[in-house]
This record gives C-alpha cells, structure tokens and sequence, in this order.
C-alpha cells in the first residue's frame, strides 16, 4: 500500500509540473480501452507530436542538402560615387627614352565619379565527393528521427499502460474495502443489538466501530486516489483533465501467467529493442562521416557564368544613356594539395568515433540482455507472490468466517474477531501491492523483450 501511495503522489507531482499543450476539450464521456487510450496517446501527446515534428525537420533537411547540387544564383545591385575618384599612374610613354628611375606620372583619364552596376551570378555544381556523402547522411538522420519518434511511441505505451492498470488496480481495491465495509457494517449492527440485549459488553461494538471507521476512511482515501489516477491516465494521454474517461478492459483480460515470460530463446531479441537501433544508426552517421572526411581529399568542380551591364558618367544626367555589359562562363576546380596533415587527423578522430560506436553497441546488447533477464525473473516471483497472496485472501476470509460463527455462538471472542478481521485487512492490501508489482512487471517484460511497439 505505501508503495502504490508513493507512485500516485510522484503521479501527482508529474501532473502539477506537467505544461504539455493538451488536446482541446470534446464532447461527451470517453469508453476507452487500453488500445484506444494508447492509440489516443499517439495522436496528442506532444512528445510524439514533437517526434513527428522532427520527422517533417528532417524532411527539410533532405530538401536543403539536395539543394546545395541545384544552381545557385545570386544577383547583385551596386553604386559608387567617388568623392574622389582613384588615379591611374604609370611610366611615362610619351617622352622616350624611358629612365626606369624616373617616377610615374598620372594619366589624364581615371575612374569616373559615378559608377552603377547590375550583375547575376549562377554557379553549378559538378562534382563534389562531401556533397555526394552528404546526400546518404541525411537520409541516415531522417531514418534517426523516426527511431526517435518510435522510441517517442514506445515510451507513451509504457507510461499510458501502467497509468491505465494503476487506474484499475484501485478499482479493485475500492471494490475490496466496499465488500469489507458491508461486511462489517453488518457485524457492527448485530454487535450492538447485541449489548442492547445484554449478550456482549460495550467494548466488543467499540472495537468493531474502530475497524468499520477506519476502513471507511481507507475507502475515501482510495477513492481520492483512484481520481488522480485517471488524472495521470488523461496526462500521459494527452487529454484535457476536464474530460470525462471510462475504462472499458477489466483485470481479468490482462493475461498474467507464466506463459508471457517463457519467451523462445532468442539470441538477437536486444534488435527489436529501438535502443540498440537507435545505436546501429548513430554508428552509420559515424561512418558517414568518416567518408566525408575522407572525401574531402578529392577535388571540387563547378561551372560558373555571370552577366552584368555597368553604368559610369560623372554626371548623374547622363549616368544612364550609355550601357557596358559584359558576361562570362567558367569552370572552377578546387583540388586539395596539403592542409598540414589536417584532413588526415580528421579522418582519424572520425574513425576513433565510429570504433566506439562499436563498443557502445556491444555495451548495449549485453546490458538489454541483463535487463531482459532482469525482468523476465522479477515478473515470475511477482506471479508466485500473487498466487500466495490470493490464496492468504482465502485463508483470511475463512479464518474471518469461522471467527464469526464461534462468536456468535458463544465459544469465541471478539478479540478474535477483530484479529481475523485486521487480518483480511492486511491481507487485501498485499494481495492489491501484488497485483499491482505483477501489472507493472509485465509491462517491463514486454518493454524488455522489444514487444512493445
């Protein structure tokens, strides 16, 4: 019990702290199977929204990478006045034999005051080994980020299962303590006609009242649990609170036998876990990289052309009556000789990456196996846990019954009553701790094995 109170006060936290942009309020209650509020989950949970949202940024990031191989074209607009326009000097031609010491003189023509140019640029790439790298690695990334988002999906099922059987586990204990609290209700009543008859003393109904009060205040408690719970349910969801939700699965269709843990031996299960593929993928983008460093040693090409039609006149009147354009094609090869042996360092240390992507894959296999196994054992001995708490339930409720029968004929006590009484008490609760540990423990399980999709 203090376990499952603990849980729901960490739920309660979550859901004050929680600032989740939530799904607008509808019309109408909501019957939802585990399924439906799964599938629900997915359609307005903003961390899986927020992972589709990195799928279409991905989408983008294809699209700009793709563009870089596309034509480039820039235009330019520009004007100069010159407050003072720059002088042209150089020997003087005109009085031979020229002295080579002699000093230069300035032409009588220069620069002229005013200067207007309109010029486009186009470039195409024709070749460039980084580009070419550069195409596989963002199809690599947008592959991560649809990992990302079914890791995204993988979380919200774990988070919205184990809210949807803490919501029926309370439930069941609330249907427990009503059965109890009738029970004894009944017992308080014939106890105190009882005294009123003279049969039994005061003590035997004030003990009896104790118990029904306190398992009526443990009603109440559980019952303001139970609220929360569907509170935390419609959070993990993505549900406005305000909404009213229904479950419609009972416990007795979540199938808790030893059959979900006897899974066929597997050895390459820790694949289907989005972990371990998370990984796998980094490690690709790794080797990516590495060839992208390596293409870096191989030459760029790219064909370039130009126009442009200039404007010049030292007056501005006359600046646009008489145009000189002038155009050009051309081909650019970049060819990398020696960066001082930087290229060859980055190809290393890029290499040193991908060799420790390497270890963290098979630092991940062995720890999803150990915790595959980990969870496989724990959900067994919360299954015999289950199985003995149910059959103390019996035992409880048998001691109660024949309790009650000695009692009322004179050759029990009321003390023993009420110790068979606390008895079944304790014995509800741990048999409500153990079947919540059992739900919870399947759900790892399956998280474990990759089954959760």
């Amino acid at each position: 019990m203090r376990k499952i109170a603990i849980i729901t006060f960490m739920w309660a936290v979550a859901v004050l702290k929680g600032t989740a942009q939530q799904a607008p309020p509808s019309n109408g209650p909501h019957n939802f199977s585990l399924q439906d509020c799964i599938n629900y989950a997915y359609e307005h949970q903003d961390s899986v929204k927020n992972a589709k949202l990195d799928i279409t940024s991905a989408d983008y990031k294809v699209k700009e990478t793709k563009g870089q191989g596309l034509p480039q074209v820039n235009g330019t607009v520009s004007f100069q006045d010159f407050l003072k326009p720059p002088a042209s000097v150089g020997p003087n031609f005109f009085n031979p034999p020229i002295d080579p010491n002699a000093p230069l003189v300035q032409f009588p023509f220069g620069a002229v005051k005013y200067n207007n140019t309109f010029s486009l640029q186009a470039t195409q790439l024709l070749f460039s080994g980084t580009f070419l790298v550069g195409l596989q690695a963002v199809k690599t990334f947008k592959e991560l980020s649809e990992r990302s988002l079914t890791r995204s999906k993988i979380q919200t099922n774990v988070a919205v299962t184990k809210a949807y059987y803490q919501v029926l586990v309370n439930n069941e204990q609330i249907r427990l303590l009503d059965a109890n609290i009738n029970q004894l209700k009944q017992q308080v009543n014939e106890t105190s006609q009882s005294n009123k008859q003279g049969f039994v003393e005061k003590i035997d109904v004030d003990r009896i009242t104790v118990q029904y009060n306190n398992l009526v205040t443990n009603r109440e408690n559980v019952s303001r649990s139970l609220a929360l719970g569907y509170a935390m349910l419609k959070f993990q969801m993505g549900m406005p609170i305000a909404e009213e939700l229904n479950l419609t699965d009972k416990l007795g269709d979540v199938n808790l036998t030893q059959s979900v843990a006897e899974t066929a031996v597997d050895t390459t299960f820790y694949r289907n876990r989005i972990e371990y593929n998370l990984l796998e993928t980094n490690k690709r983008l790794n080797e990516l990289d590495v060839k992208a460093k390596k293409a870096d040693l191989l030459p760029t090409v790219s064909a370039a052309a130009g126009l442009a039609t200039v404007f010049q006149e030292n007056h501005t009147r006359y600046l646009y009556n008489h145009t000189y354009p002038n155009s050009y094609v051309g081909l650019n090869i970049n060819v990398p000789i020696f960066s001082g042996f930087q290229r060859s360092s980055k190809v290393k240390q890029a290499e040193i990456e991908v060799q420790k992507s390497n270890n963290m894959l098979n630092n991940a296999k062995n720890g999803l196996e150990l915790q595959a196994t980990a969870a496989r054992v724990t959900f067994v001995n919360s299954l015999k846990s289950l199985d003995n708490q149910k059959r103390n339930q019996t035992l409880a409720n048998d001691v109660l019954r024949v309790s009650r029968i000695k009692y009322q004929q004179g050759v029990g006590s009321s003390i023993e009553v009420t110790q068979a009484q606390t008895a079944l008490e304790t014995s509800n609760n741990d048999y409500i701790q153990a079947l919540y540990d059992a739900l919870i423990n399947k759900v790892n399980l399956d998280q474990a094995y990759g089954r959760i999709k």
